[in-house]
């Protein structure tokens, strides 16, 4: 009878996982879909006009304009995803930077939310080696979606950043 007891103890116990681990999955789904709450939105942007706007919020360094192609290796953007792109970066001295993309569908822009937010948190683990007072900048970085726009802003003055992507529709 021990046997038995411990028997129907242990098949009750992975039936307890087996649906804590359906709801878990199920919840993840659910806030999945939440992320992309703003792709709705009918917006035409200017990406250089805007990630020149959010460059002014940065007041403690000097960026520098990246290659539209080299967008794909910094943030890791599927070819074929991104229609246009225009970012700011660091040399190095702050973590700051700037980038807008347009997907070329609006359905990518949770892809390209969870791209910037994989760059913030590795930035984030990067500084905390060598420059610990960069990270607190990281965790107020922005990123935001609007229509087929995503935009992540690592910047000296968030409010004024957000400011600027209200205006813009964000």
């Amino acid at each position: 009878m021990i046997i038995h007891k411990q028997g129907s103890q242990r098949k009750g116990l992975f039936m307890m996982k087996k649906f804590a681990a359906i709801l878990c999955a199920a919840a993840m789904a659910l806030s999945l879909t939440a992320c992309g709450g703003g792709n709705d939105k009918d917006v035409s942007i200017d990406t250089a006009k805007l990630a020149g706007e959010l460059l002014e919020t940065v007041t403690s360094d000097q960026l520098s304009e990246t290659a539209s192609d080299m967008l794909s290796s910094i943030y890791f953007f599927e070819d074929g995803t991104i229609e246009t792109g225009t970012a700011y970066a660091s040399s190095g001295a702050t973590a700051c930077e700037v980038a807008v993309v347009q997907s070329k569908d609006a359905k990518n822009t949770a892809e390209v939310e969870k791209l910037f937010r994989t760059r913030v948190s590795n930035q984030s683990e990067l500084y905390a080696s060598y420059n610990e007072a960069e990270v607190a900048r990281l965790e107020e970085a922005i990123v935001k979606s609007a229509g087929a726009y995503t935009v992540l802003c690592v910047t000296d003055d968030t409010d004024k950043a957000n400011d600027i992507l209200e205006e813009y529709g964000f």
